[in-house]
């Protein structure tokens, strides 16, 4: 009889150890940190108390992300309040920037915005190039990571050269863009390409609509 033999014993016997439960006290096993000998109930013991850390570690990880989630919820919340407040589209910019640089912490926002038959002598209405609307076009979702475009960093001003991460947010009418939101970071992981979109894609959601009330 070899190793495999007395595994494969074990494992068609479930019930072994609980018919033999004497041998439990008199087999011995390596503690898996200090390698001493210990009995294999101990062992038992050690592994079980190791698989609860486990899973208390990953309840509380849980519970983080849900009080996470909990806040940035009340923020958005916060926002969509002061948006329909809103009666001007000069009061819904200024929500717009305040919510993020006061209630998200984004340090720099810009927006822009075409195709509108409305106008305002504001930035937000500076003209755009092709590239950016066909850039923002093709945006099915927000973009999160490095800053490529440069015309869009240039919105950011005299922050520009130290922007290390952006979010682009698509302003959106009927499934096609008329704007676009963007979010910018000296921190390089603040956006990154892996993170979650679906807050972000709410605020771009909310803001097209309280936009366009004003815009048409």
């Amino acid at each position: 009889m070899n190793t495999d033999d007395v595994v494969r014993y074990l494992h068609e016997n479930p019930d072994f150890f609980e018919d033999n439960s004497h041998l439990l006290s008199s087999l011995n096993a390596v503690h898996p940190h200090n390698g001493e000998t210990i009995s294999l109930t101990e062992r038992q013991l050690h592994a079980l108390r190791e698989k609860i850390r486990q899973l208390e570690a990953k309840l509380a990880e849980l519970i983080r992300f849900g009080e996470d989630n909990d806040e940035i919820s009340e923020k958005v919340h916060r926002m969509i309040l002061a948006l329909l407040e809103a009666d001007n589209f000069e009061a819904v910019r200024d929500a717009i920037y305040t919510h993020l640089r006061e209630d998200f912490a984004v340090p720099h926002v810009a927006m822009r915005v075409w195709n509108s038959v409305l106008k305002r002598e504001t930035v937000e209405f500076a003209p755009v190039s092709e590239d950016v609307r066909f850039y923002a076009g093709d945006l099915r979702q927000p973009y999160c990571g490095a800053p490529g475009n440069l015309e869009i960093i240039d919105w950011f001003g005299e922050a520009a050269p130290h922007i290390r991460s952006v979010a682009l947010v698509p302003l959106m009418r009927d499934k096609r863009v008329f704007g676009l939101l963007a979010l910018g970071s000296e921190d390089d992981e603040r956006f990154y390409p892996e993170m979650g979109t679906l807050y972000l894609k709410r605020i771009g959601e909310m803001v097209s609509a309280t936009a366009l009330r004003h815009l048409g």
